[in-house]
């Protein structure tokens, strides 16, 4: 199916590419997410009539993310859990556990922005974490898991 992208999808294109994608996968996630719309005569006339306003919107969320990430880069979070004396978690340190310590410091992230590409932590220590505030901001913070009693 010819889609028109209405934003920066990764690993597709840029905003106002047309691309040629799976049909479930425009059906099911890009059209109803609102990144792209099908690529008919009329869609790309009012795509290019909208062109500026869209490019605008996508340059504000890029503008907001970066200023999030200069709030960001560096920061050390500290999250306590339970631990054995062994230094091992009775449980472990998730995306959501880590995106609401970020959030108490007054920088607002959601679960899906933090990667944890190894899954997650199941010891006492610090850790080097990636959040990805938008496909072009992509920070990296410290995380010092630390034992509660």
């Amino acid at each position: 199916m010819q889609i028109i992208l209405l934003e920066k999808v990764a690993n597709l294109g840029q905003l106002g590419d047309i691309v040629k994608v799976k049909d479930g996968y425009a059906r099911n996630f890009l059209i109803p997410q609102g990144k792209a719309k099908r690529a008919t005569e009329a869609n790309l006339k009012e795509f290019e009539a909208r062109r500026a306003e869209l490019e605008k919107q996508q340059a504000e969320i890029l503008a907001a993310a970066q200023a999030r990430g200069e709030k960001l880069e560096g920061a050390t979070v500290v999250v306590a859990q339970k631990a054995g004396v062994d230094g091992r978690l009775f449980g472990s340190v998730g995306n959501a556990d880590i995106a609401d310590a970020i959030t108490a410091t007054g920088v607002e992230v959601k679960k899906a922005e933090v990667r944890l590409p190894e899954g997650p932590f199941k010891a006492i220590g610090e850790y080097s974490v990636e959040v990805a505030l938008h496909h072009d901001v992509v920070v990296t913070i410290t995380l010092q898991v630390t034992g509660a009693a």
